[in-house]
This record gives C-alpha cells, structure tokens and sequence, in this order.
C-alpha cells in the first residue's frame, strides 16, 4: 500500500499567487478502511539540505477522501505566508553582503535594496517546499486503533516566489499537471527560447529602454541558479556570471571600455555551488546613482559624457544570456518641473522603476477635530483672563500629503507595464541621490505612498494618438502634528 501523487504542480520553479495544488489517492485503503483521511505535512526551508527537518515543518494539514475517493490539498495559503518583498539589502552567512557606498548591509548599517551598490541575494523573495504524504485510517469500525503508513510518500523539491499570476495567465497542463511557464514568457535569462525568439530578460514586465537621472537610484532582478528546476544559462553554461555596461556619447561611440561586473560573492552575488533559495532571485544596482555608489572608473571618468548604456548579463561560458536593456540620461523637465520616482512591487514580486518628469503638483489635505477651550482661570485666587486663551482650538489635526504626477508622452508598451502600478500594494517614493548622507539615511530615499486612483484606461496610439497618464498618490503616513 502506498499514497500516489495524482496531481501536482507542472514546474518546479513557481510564483506563490497562484493555485498550487496537489491531489493525493490510495484506493484499496480508501474503499476498505474506515474514517480515512490523507495528510500532507509541509516543508519550507531556506536550503534544500534543510527539508524534511523539524525545524522546517510548517503545517500539518488532513483532508477526507472526496467522492472520487481522493484527497486534494491547496498550499497557496500556506505558502504565501513565507514569501515577502525584499525591501532592505542582505547578508548573507556572513559571506555574501550587499553594500552601499561601499559600507556593508548589517543591522547597524542597514540600506533599501534599491541603493546597493552591485549585486544582492535576496532572504524574502523565494524558498523551497516540499510535502509527505501519508494517509490514516481504522482496521475496524470501533475506531480504536489509529493506523497510519511506515513510510510516506515524498514529493520533489519546489522552489516558490513571490510572484501572482493573473486569472487570465495562460497555464500549460501535461497530463493532470499545470503550471506557469515562466521560460515561455523569457522571464529566464538563458539563451533565445523557441517560445519567445528572443534571450532572456529581468523579472519585470518593464520595457527593455528605461530614462534615469544621474541621480535616481533602481535595481533590476534576475533568477540564478535554477539549473534542475530550470535552465539558466546557454547549453553549456548553468548560472548568471557577469554582467557588462557599456557606455555611449550622444553620438552612439562607446566611452572608456566595458565594465563587467561579475556576480561573486566579494561583489555581493554569489558564485560557487548551493542549495540556497536566497541564490536564486539576485538583484543588481543598475541605475546611475548605483554606479555611483559603486564607484567603477570607467563611469566615474565618462559620467557627464554619457548619454545613455547598454546592460546585458552572460553565464559562466560567456554567453550572452539576456536581452540588452537601454538606460537613457535624461534631465530634469526643461520647464523646472520637479521629478518624482516611484518604485513598486511588480507582478513578480520585484521592484519597478519610473521617473516622472512632467508637472507634478503637491498639496495638503488636512481634516480638524476642534475643541472651545475656558477664556480665563477659573482654579486660582481670582480669575485672569488669559488672551492668548479661549474660543475654538484645534484638539487634533490630521494632514495628509498628496502628489499628482505626470508621464512624459510613452510607448504602447510603458501603457501597460503601467498597470502593475496600479495594481501594485507596495508603492514607495524613491528620493534622488544627495550629498547629505552623513546625516543618516533612514527615511531619507523611501517614502511610503499609495496610489489612489480608482480606474486606469489602457491608451493605444491608435486610439489616442499621444499616451500620457497622471496619477495621484498620498503618502501614507500623516504629518505630525504637537499634543493639546
């Protein structure tokens, strides 16, 4: 007698916000036994090497057999409890450190992920899973003695992100399975696939040219070292190894020579064998004010002479294994508007940039509770009158802090990379580089805000000619105000 996994997910790399479903039967027990249940308990762990332990058993659940006479489980709710944005930099094992400015990530130094320096493993983003299953049930229908298998029955190792699929996401079924799969959509950097005919790229749905100010600050997200789950690299090559920028002049002539950056673990990545899930979602500072931080000579000596360049990433046998993406330099609006920058959480739980560049208007929106405070003394030897006292007070004022945005005029494209923002539940205002670092940098370059328009309209040029959107965000912390 043994559990037979009917069902399970399609592919072992999977974002967490979707249904993860397993499907479990043992038909001679089901038909014979009496008060049968199946069981899953679940694993969740920071390293394969860790499942099946103690220590990572995170749910033990139990289901009675259905009409058909089996067990069907949903771990989606489970499993998303593991999962989180990555919002600081990492260290990890004391090996592999983010930096900024070249000082090390540590509880005293801490630093938002969207200023590091090079690269960043990740400790929230992703962790694997597996399940046991077992099934219990009675000889007899006195229900005294509770049976269950001496062996159970184990499923593969799955790694999870914290990604969401849409109800529309086209899955792929073989057999019972399905499954999302994130190579066919070139989310994998490897080289061109026969579903996209292109290399592959960042995880985003954001346009492979990007505008960035010398002093915005950004990363782009990469998967690592899925080789067994999924391919990474060309044919020969099993991981992301380096990455080079490219300089250009307004002319298109490249600047200095390349920079290649290669993802060990003295430069924050990490570059040897593991079982870590916090090696299989990267991140890489790639805006200017990263490059800044970073300090490479080729950007420090060419920096204002740059006009935009080039990013592409190659495995460890030098193949080229994503898409080149574009950085434009650009300038504050010519018209002295202000710019804006917000980052968001995207569809695949990593972080999006966009600089606005065009009017942006701030204002107050403040709602009062008041009081009628005594004129006079009224608890002393006679009374005073007091002037600076009575008539109405403010008890409690409440002001928030509202911006509205605008874009330049965008592609097709940008129009629906847009909608991940709206859809987004972490947006943050992502402040410029200043030279006051010294004075601390906790709340200094990420606000929190959220975005508060209700409807978003998907423009085409065919429709609309000219795509521009506005939106309105609020911060979401009030602005202090003193104690009556």
């Amino acid at each position: 007698m043994s559990v037979i996994i009917e069902q399970q997910p399609l592919y072992r790399t999977l974002p967490v916000g979707q249904d993860i479903i397993f499907t479990v039967s043992e038909d001679v027990i089901v038909a014979t036994k009496y008060n049968v249940k199946f069981v899953a308990q679940v694993y969740v762990a920071d390293s394969i090497s860790n499942l099946g332990t103690i220590n990572s058993l995170v749910s033990t659940l139990k289901v009675t057999p259905n009409n058909t006479g089996v067990g069907i489980f949903s771990l989606q709710p489970i499993l998303e409890s593991y999962v989180n944005p990555q919002n600081e930099g990492v260290d990890l094992l004391n090996q592999s450190i983010s930096t900024y400015k070249g000082v090390d990530y540590s509880l005293n130094t801490p630093h938002p992920i969207h200023l590091i320096d090079k690269y960043c493993t990740n400790k929230n983003n992703s962790k694997f899973f597996a399940v046991d299953f077992n099934i219990e049930y009675y000889d007899t229908a006195d229900l005294i003695r509770l049976i269950t298998l001496a062996q159970p029955f184990k499923s593969i190792n799955f790694l999870v992100f914290n990604g969401v699929l849409d109800y529309d996401s086209v899955l792929k079924k073989t057999g019972n399975n399905y499954g999302f799969n994130l190579n066919g959509i070139g989310l994998v950097m490897n080289i061109a696939n026969a579903y996209t005919g292109l290399l592959g790229k960042f995880i985003t749905n954001a346009p492979s040219t990007q505008d960035a100010r010398l002093t915005d600050y950004g990363t782009f997200s990469f998967f690592n070292y899925l080789n067994g789950l999924i391919q990474v690299g060309s044919v020969n090559g099993d991981r992301a190894s380096y990455l080079n920028i490219t300089l250009y002049d307004r002319a298109g002539s490249t600047l200095g020579n390349v920079i290649r950056v290669d993802c060990t673990i003295a430069n924050g990545g990490w570059d040897k064998p593991n079982s870590l899930s916090a090696a299989r979602i990267m991140y890489f500072g790639v805006f200017p004010a990263n490059l800044d931080g970073a300090a490479y000579t080729d950007w420090t000596t060419n920096k204002a002479n740059v006009s935009y360049y080039t990013v592409q990433v190659y495995d460890n046998t030098e193949v080229a294994i994503s898409r080149i993406y574009t950085i434009n330099i650009v300038d504050n609006a010519c018209k002295g508007y202000e710019a804006i920058r917000l980052t968001w959480l995207n569809q695949y739980g990593t972080w999006d940039y966009y600089t606005f560049r065009k009017k942006s208007v701030k204002s107050l929106q403040t709602n009062r509770t008041q009081y009628t405070q005594q004129g006079g003394t009224w608890n002393e030897s006679t009374f005073r009158i007091n002037g600076y006292k009575g008539g109405k007070k403010n008890f409690r004022v409440n002001t928030k802090q509202l911006i509205t945005v605008n874009t330049d005029f965008i592609l097709d494209s940008e129009a629906v990379w847009f909608e991940d923002l709206i859809n987004s539940t972490d947006v943050y205002l992502l402040n410029e580089y200043s030279s006051t670092d010294s004075l601390g940098i906790t709340n200094k370059y990420v606000e929190p805000v959220r975005v508060t328009d209700s409807s978003y309209i998907r423009k085409t040029k065919v429709n609309d000619k000219l795509i521009q959107y506005t939106f309105n965000i609020e911060k979401t912390h009030n602005k202090r105000t003193h104690s009556v």
